[in-house]
């Protein structure tokens, strides 16, 4: 067993009225000038934006906004926000959203303490030393990044290649979260999060070396509260109890507590392929894992029947140790993700994957054939391609 490391830096204030914290949290960093970060027209729509600008006001904190945020955020918009940043001298950055509001703001972050470009961060080029930092309000729970080291932006200005950076300086300082703020969403971006959720757990859970029982439990009762919470969030979304679930869900699935006692990676061959596939197709990220993930399942489980059985056992209670086992479990998710709204197939998705797609999709996925996939089982470009095809 691997040495594992556990480290949440961020401050949490989660329930009801939770806003009221803001300038607290504000003067504990000692922030001067904010940018107000954030996606579309709901936040000003939901007056949540005046809201914070109203609390950034009273306490005689200077502002600007930049909006814009969308699914798979925009490098270009990134850049946008690091020459605004950098003009207007900000040296706090709230990110009003969800994760991808909140992965746009750590790339921000980066930049303003970059004097080269940010996508060196991205590309594997550099390391990051620093970042300004970053306060989360949440209004989407899915990503995780409120207690993350991760920000994964899409380079809309050089071959739509999406890619993650992980380190600690990015790690939010505070993250406000009133599961109410959740209730106008959507019921297609619940059910995303849903998803979200229960992959970022599962990736942690098919690890590499030996793990611990007691990170299995948790980890498996957890995936058994997101599926019970995002259910009733789509039958009432005023549910408050099964909001908080799946914001607190959201935080501790991809704040590493799931990693805890295993080889403190996991796989992530999902991820990793959903990444290229909203990267090409501009998909929802959890809609893209609701499709990969039955496929790689399919794929690999006949070389790993215990810990796909085991997986079925402690979600769903069945039992038994083999093979049937195991695809009843694979199956068991597809249907949940199903039910759910999710696409489970490329062409639920209206994502034709012709030849000359599947070639570029393995070209970036494998960096033109230079690495392969998983430490739970991996994968090289031909078996990727498997994948990739079981999901049509």
């Amino acid at each position: 067993m691997e040495i594992s490391r556990y480290y949440t830096p961020t401050r949490v204030v989660f329930g009801k009225n939770a806003l009221s914290e803001l300038g607290g949290e504000l003067k504990k960093e000692n922030a001067k000038k904010v940018l107000v970060h954030f996606g579309g027209q709901s936040a000003k729509k939901s007056g949540l934006l005046d809201k914070v600008l109203s609390i950034l006001d009273e306490n005689g904190i200077s502002h600007v906004e930049l909006g814009g945020v969308k699914p798979n955020p925009r490098l270009s918009l990134v850049r946008e926000g690091i020459a605004l940043g950098k003009k207007e001298g900000i040296d706090f950055i709230i990110a009003l959203g969800g994760g991808s509001v909140i992965d746009s703001s750590k790339a921000i972050g980066y930049g303003l303490k970059y004097e080269k470009d940010v996508w060196d961060f991205y590309s594997g080029k550099a390391k990051p030393e620093g970042a300004v930092g970053v306060g989360a309000i949440l209004t989407i729970a899915a990503a995780g990044s409120e207690m993350s080291d991760s920000s994964v932006i899409t380079n809309d200005e050089s071959g739509w290649l999406k890619r993650g950076c992980n380190s600690d300086v990015c790690r939010c300082h505070f993250a406000i979260m009133d599961p109410e703020y959740t209730y106008t969403l959507p019921p297609y971006q619940s059910a995303c999060g849903t998803v979200d959720i229960i992959m970022h757990t599962l990736e942690r859970f098919f690890h590499s070396g030996d793990g611990i029982s007691l990170t299995d439990n948790i980890a498996t009762a957890m995936i058994k509260s997101v599926i019970e919470s995002g259910r009733k969030v789509m039958e009432d979304p005023d549910d408050y109890e099964a909001r908080a679930n799946l914001m607190w869900a959201s935080s501790i699935s991809h704040n590493g507590l799931m990693q805890v006692g295993n080889d403190n990676r996991g796989d992530w061959t999902c991820h990793q392929m959903e990444h290229e596939l909203s990267g090409m197709f501009d998909i929802a990220h959890g809609a893209g894992l609701a499709i990969v993930f039955p496929a790689w399942a399919r794929y690999i489980y006949k070389d790993h029947v215990e810990r796909f059985a085991k997986l079925g056992n402690l979600v769903f209670s069945y039992e038994g140790n083999d093979e049937a086992t195991a695809l009843k479990t694979i199956e068991t998710f597809e249907s949940i993700f199903h039910s759910l709204g999710m696409p489970v197939h490329l062409k639920d998705a209206g994502i034709e994957l012709d030849e000359k797609k599947m070639e570029e999709l393995l070209d970036k996925l494998t960096n033109n054939n230079t690495r392969t996939l998983g430490v739970f089982h991996n994968l090289k470009r031909d078996d990727m391609r498997k994948v990739y095809e079981i999901a049509r």
